[in-house]
């Protein structure tokens, strides 16, 4: 064992036990979507006189954090988006109308003095100026037009006067049953030290009226609502007042009252208002199934993946199987450490990173056998050093490509889907870690064995496999006129492009605006008994589908926290007991918003992977690549319009993963040209693709059959959650490693026939390599140059 691979070896068993013991003592942060609740975005508006800034927001953010709190919601979360958003997460919530309707309250929150009982508002005039009921109004009865009157809480109307403090000025409010004074549940005010004062003053003015007289109260006044209107105690002498602290507002209050009153005073006004632009609750049950069955798919997907590899590459498989799993636990424990909070979307994207781990393996175990068949008589330990080094740019630029994906995920997406991003990096990290330490500290033991060397059946790379000995044998002349595949790769184009037009793109309500609400019903209720029913109650323009194992799907336009209660209600007169599963409200504003920013996302793609691609390869290659991204993605889409399968957030999630994984196959494919094309400089550049293609086509196909295990377990075990994410990228992978081949590589020969450019410099002699170090760059990793 050389000293690298000790080295390695005590690596891998470091993170692994770091890792092991991290899942075993820490739990993972679950999303509101897998563990249930509700999730709120909040967008502040302007006012006339206060912009809806950072620091307004933050002030609204408190407000709401002190309203939240009093509601008695469990480990709620509250954080700014932005400059003008506010997230609230409040796990288990399943009916959002009490939050909903405590966090809307937007107005000041006011102190006045009662001037008297107040009046009816003047009578309407006739045109000729008289009253509408024909009699002369009284002109002592009738009130000051700048007077606030406002009913109080029996309906009483009562003439206030100017605001005399505001609810900035309330230190606390709580809620506490007098059982020694026998005043029931009374709520004691707190004051600051101004406001402190200026409360002392208007008690004191109340107090100089005799007890039974309006003008002793004082009202406190919420959106323009008398919240409570107390009377001064008798024991309160004439400007004498009731100091902060001292404060209690008695009366008939029952214990929901008393907190409801403490949390409007306390809670205050927001600064600015505030209007909910995106609304979504799931249900508990939901969550757990989407967990379950991700780790049904996680196991089924892996073990079929490890069995695939493990036949193809035999012992060194075998290895990368076990890589495989430590992949596993290391990207779970790094999601854990991390403190991710884990989406539903994020789930699909660590199962579906198990698939994708293997691709490095893939690259160095086909590298490593093209060099034991170049030189039959080299050790196995210097084919698979080789291999591991020449399957480095390759590997590099692969992974650099899915990163901009999963960054572009996270800065572009929206709520969940910004999890898939991030644990699509974290598996990408730890698919290279567990590539490029743990395999090859396990395949380097191996290798130094004498009877994985001497028995070539079983090592898994000294023989080349079937699929390219076929390949070399038949030797197919696939690039003799390029431009047929073309022509086919327009021909499908055209046909998705088709679909888009006549059948349409079904968007869904995340990019529409509206309410998606799916339920559960104790008795089977078709699709045409709930759509009459909830006709009758008032919805009909509400689309009704069916959804899962047997549930509805309620989609309607403007649909408001009761308009749902009621529209439940008429499903459970059909179903029985019915349970909200799933509930999506996505505003107008929002729903553009969010549909400009998944196309601003697919450009900005676009645009990064060319440029990347750029930098790192030819002008021709880059182009000829991009074009076969922009081909998967109008595939793609085409595919979902003829399916008639709805397009939003989480299948915005896949498209971005196609593109990622498209241009991961493309760059292999010119890797490998740029390779040969540079070592063989005056070969016709058709018979270079030809060479490359053929010999990095196992690499493609057994790095697509890891990913499409994953994903066909997904799409059957998955349910609607995740059914749709799995087919977009089932199409995807697919299409992907078609456009590779039949879509890259003829638009990069197109290309080249009008290009000017030299051919790449031969391996180990770029610009500035001197002679010498390109020879030694071609040395023999084991050997150490001592000649006899």
């Amino acid at each position: 064992m050389t000293r690298a691979t000790a080295v390695r070896a005590v690596l891998a068993v470091a993170v692994l036990l770091v890792s092991v013991f991290i899942t075993l003592t820490m739990s993972p942060r679950l999303g509101l979507d897998l563990q249930g609740g509700t999730r709120i975005v909040l967008q502040a508006r302007d006012t006339a006189t206060v912009e809806a800034d950072r620091e307004t927001t933050d002030r609204t953010l408190e407000v709401l954090r002190q309203r939240i709190d009093s509601l008695g919601v469990s480990e709620p979360t509250l954080t700014r988006s932005g400059e003008d958003r506010i997230i609230v997460e409040l796990p288990d919530v399943q009916d959002p109308r009490q939050a909903a309707e405590v966090i809307g309250r937007t107005a000041q929150l006011t102190f006045h003095a009662v001037e008297g009982p107040g009046t009816e508002k003047p009578e309407e005039k006739t045109p000729d100026g008289e009253p509408s009921d024909g009699k002369t109004p009284d002109p002592d009865t009738v009130p000051d037009p700048d007077r606030l009157t406002l009913p109080d809480e029996q309906g009483r109307l009562l003439a206030l006067g100017e605001p005399r403090l505001s609810g900035a000025g309330v230190e606390d409010a709580k809620a506490a049953f007098d059982a020694q004074g026998g005043a029931g549940w009374a709520v004691s005010l707190e004051f600051r030290k101004g406001a402190g004062q200026d409360w002392k003053k208007l008690t004191g003015e109340a107090a100089c009226h005799p007890a039974g007289d309006d003008r002793r109260r004082v009202a406190i006044v919420l959106d323009e609502k008398v919240i409570s209107s107390p009377q001064v105690d008798p024991s309160v002498g004439c400007r004498a007042g009731l100091p902060s602290g001292a404060t209690q507002i008695t009366g008939s209050f029952s214990a929901d009252e008393a907190r409801d009153l403490a949390l409007l005073v306390k809670g205050g006004a927001l600064p600015v208002p505030v209007e909910i632009v995106e609304q979504r609750t799931v249900g508990p049950t939901l969550g757990a199934a989407a967990i379950d069955a991700s780790a049904q798919a996680a196991l089924i997907g892996a073990a079929a993946t490890a069995l695939f590899i493990t036949v193809v590459y035999r012992l060194f498989g075998a290895l990368a199987a076990v890589a495989l799993g430590a992949y596993g636990v290391i990207s779970y424990a790094a999601l854990v450490a991390l403190g991710v909070t884990l989406t539903l979307p994020g789930l699909a994207g660590f199962v579906l990173a198990i698939g994708m781990a293997v691709d490095a393996n893939v690259l160095v175990f086909e590298r490593a056998r093209e060099e034991c068949a170049d030189r039959p008589k080299r050790s196995l330990r210097s084919a698979l050093t080789t291999g591991f080094q020449k399957a480095w740019s390759a590997v590099a630029d692969s992974n650099a490509t899915t990163l901009i994906a999963a960054g572009l995920l996270f800065f572009l997406g929206s709520g969940p889907v910004k999890g898939f991003g991030v644990t699509l990096a974290i598996g990408v990290a730890a698919s290279m870690f567990s590539a490029l330490v743990i395999a090859r500290a396990l395949t380097e033991i191996a290798a130094n064995s004498r009877f994985v060397g001497d028995y070539r059946n079983v090592n898994g790379i000294a023989r080349p496999g079937a699929v390219r000995t076929w390949l070399v044998r038949k030797d197919p002349k696939l690039f003799r006129n390029p431009a047929r595949w073309l022509v086919v790769s327009a021909a499908l184009v055209a046909v998705a492009v088709a679909g888009i037009v006549v059948r349409g793109v079904d968007l869904g309500v995340e990019f529409t605006g509206g309410r998606l609400v799916e339920y559960s019903t104790s008795r089977p209720v078709d699709v045409e008994t709930a759509r009459d029913s909830i006709t009758a109650a008032g919805f009909g323009d509400a689309e009704v589908t069916t959804a899962g194992d047997g549930d509805l799907s309620v989609r309607t336009g403007k649909l408001d926290n009761d308009g749902e209660h009621a529209l439940r209600a008429a499903l459970a007169e059909e179903g029985g007991e019915t349970t909200k599963v799933r509930d999506e409200l996505i505003g107008p504003s929002l729903g553009d918003e969010l549909r400009r920013n998944a196309l601003i996302a697919l450009g900005v793609a676009i645009a990064v992977q060319l440029a990347y691609l750029a930098v790192r390869f030819r002008w021709t290659f880059a182009v000829a690549s991009v074009v076969a991204m922009v081909h998967d993605v109008i595939l793609v889409v085409g595919a979902f319009a003829w399916l008639g399968r709805p397009v939003d957030g989480i299948f915005l999630a896949a498209l971005l993963t196609v593109i990622g994984y498209s241009v991961n196959d493309s760059v292999v494919v010119f890797d490998r040209v740029r390779e040969l094309w540079g070592a063989n400089r005056r070969t016709p550049l058709d018979t270079i693709a030809r060479r490359a293609v053929l010999q990095t086509v196992p690499r493609t196909v057994n790095t697509g059959m890891g990913a499409l295990f994953i994903l066909a377990a997904l799409a059957v075990l998955g349910g609607d959650s995740l059914a749709d994410f799995a087919l977009a990228l089932l199409i995807g992978i697919v299409v992907g490693t078609w456009s590779s081949v039949f879509t890259a590589v003829p638009g990069a020969l197109a290309l080249e026939r009008s290009a000017k450019a030299p051919p790449p410099p031969a391996p180990g002699k770029g610009k500035g390599t001197p002679r010498g170090k390109a020879r030694a760059a071609r040395r023999d990793p084991l050997d150490n140059g001592a000649r006899v």
